[in-house]
């Protein structure tokens, strides 16, 4: 097939349709990793494949100069180990062991860059049936993604982008189709677009999200600073992630998008964060620190947080069962003090209605970060616009260096895209919401600038309703009309008995 140029929604359709190979034999939740782990390899495949013909048109055929120019490449290839090898041999048995040996190499060959990313996903297991049938799935993957369709050499596709967007695209789809397990790897674009566009992330930045998922919302980020500075990538991304599979998926998306100068860490962020100084008695310190953590995470480590060593539940240890301010005092000790002229660290989380309001320790938690002046805004957002729950949730904003000592409230609950499984957040929405967030104003029925002494006079409850007023007054009812029109409706009811009576007499009945 020629090198003609293909957009994004070729590219899409097709791996798409290259799950088809395992639908109505495993769940996605199982083979979401295979497919996207086979898109991974098919792309550096034809990159690298690509590459190495330019050298020789360039070079001639000298097989040693070009191999030690191809060692200098953004990645290896090592020999045995590509797309196409796995492809020659599929007809023969082992292609689940074969797979898992060239990952392995791959992992080997590219040290730090791409260590231990396949460490947790396996093409040779039991999840994919006997092995007749095991084998015969892997035969069929490898032939989807063959086709000459999914050729994704750079001088075919043309950026680099389109292959990372295609790697987003099918993240969202099993991420629709995932319910309760969604939420683990995945964000929503729409409110990763309001986070990234409210925090605004500039130039030299340093960027985390302490519960990364896939790394959706970083690379948000990462675009925000690249749109608004010229294409600066002058800034660092930094996660962690507590799911390996989920993880290696972050790790693999951060390659393919092109975002070389980042730092994900596999671990329980709570029980052991990782993120910390080269000397590891102190957490780093960030610019912007956004998450989308799990809603009210239960056995979220309790039992040692009284004597956390970073001192991040100073202002209270977080109910047993609840985690959600776990995840908050633990983002709050992130950020970069304001110092030097420099405005300090500012935070997003997405967090589920019961944390502007719940009592006991919570209470007393966010009692605590309003009295210092950290909390900046509390913005409610529709129900149904998170896979794996239909609750609505809201993001507050915290900032370092605040230049009042107010709260916004902003109510969004109520503007959004209606969907059959799914509510969305339209462009107009977002933009609304940021207008209201940047005026830092109250407006009528949506947002309101609430005083300190206010919140104190409400006990410190964040709850929503209490500071926007939506109430819609009914119209008035016009008595002396509805009595008129009940009348005539009495008298058109006569006629029609009188004609029904006589109808019935017609027929015999009396």
């Amino acid at each position: 097939m020629p090198n003609l140029q293909i957009n994004q929604d070729d590219i899409n359709k097709a791996v798409w349709n290259a799950c088809d190979t395992f639908r109505g034999v495993i769940s996605s939740d199982t083979y979401k990793d295979f497919v996207l782990t086979m898109l991974f390899l098919k792309y550096i495949s034809d990159v690298y494949q690509d590459e190495y013909e330019q050298l020789v048109k360039t070079h001639g055929d000298n097989p040693e100069l070009i191999h030690a120019m191809m060692a200098k490449q953004r990645f290896v290839l090592p020999q045995g180990a590509s797309f196409w090898d796995l492809y020659e041999q599929r007809h023969q048995p082992g292609n689940g062991q074969r797979i898992d040996q060239a990952l392995h190499a791959i992992e080997e060959t590219n040290g730090a860059k791409l260590k231990n990313v396949f460490q947790d996903i396996s093409f040779n297991t039991d999840k994919l049936g006997p092995e007749k049938q095991k084998n015969d799935l892997l035969r069929h993957l490898l032939e989807d993604f063959g086709k000459d369709l999914l050729n994704l050499r750079p001088s075919r596709v043309g950026s680099l982008d389109i292959i990372g967007n295609a790697y987003e695209y099918l993240i969202k789809h099993f991420a629709a189709g995932s319910g309760k397990t969604a939420g683990e790897f995945y964000t929503p674009p729409e409110v990763s677009d309001l986070l990234a566009a409210i925090l605004e992330p500039a130039e030299g930045d340093e960027i985390c999200d302490p519960a990364c998922g896939s790394g959706s919302l970083l690379m948000k980020c990462g675009r925000m600073v690249r749109n608004s500075f010229n294409g600066s990538k002058k800034y660092a991304l930094f996660g962690q992630e507590a799911i390996g599979s989920t993880w290696a998926l972050a790790k693999m998306n951060m390659f393919l998008h092109g975002e070389d100068n980042h730092r994900i860490e596999w671990g329980d962020t709570i029980r052991n964060p990782l993120l910390k100084t080269k000397e590891g008695d102190a957490l780093l310190h960030f610019d912007v620190v956004t998450a989308n953590p799990p809603f009210s995470l239960d056995k979220w480590g309790h039992e040692d947080a009284a004597s956390d060593i970073y001192g991040r539940f100073r202002r209270g240890v977080p109910p047993k069962t609840k985690g959600d301010y776990a995840f908050i005092s633990h983002m709050i000790e992130t950020l970069k003090p304001a110092s030097h002229g420099k405005m300090g660290g500012r935070m997003g989380v997405v967090v589920p209605h019961g944390v502007l309001f719940r009592a006991s320790s919570e209470g007393k938690i966010r009692q605590q970060l309003i009295e210092e002046n950290l909390l900046d805004t509390v913005i409610g957002l529709p129900e149904k616009l998170f896979f794996g729950t239909g609750i609505p949730a809201a993001i507050l904003l915290f900032k370092k260096n605040k230049t009042d000592d107010k709260v916004l409230f902003i109510d969004a609950s109520r503007e959004f895209k209606s969907g059959k499984n799914q509510n969305q957040l339209t462009p107009e929405n977002i933009q609304k919401v940021i207008n209201t967030y940047k005026s830092r104003e109250t407006t009528d029925k949506y947002s309101y600038l609430a005083s300190f002494d206010e919140i104190r006079e409400n006990d410190f409850n964040l709850n929503i309703p209490r500071y926007v007023d939506t109430f819609e007054e009914e119209a008035e009812i016009d008595l002396v009309a509805v009595r008129k029109e009940r009348l005539q409706l009495q008298d058109e009811l006569k006629t029609l008995e009188v004609e029904m009576e006589g109808y019935l007499k017609e027929l015999g009945y009396e």
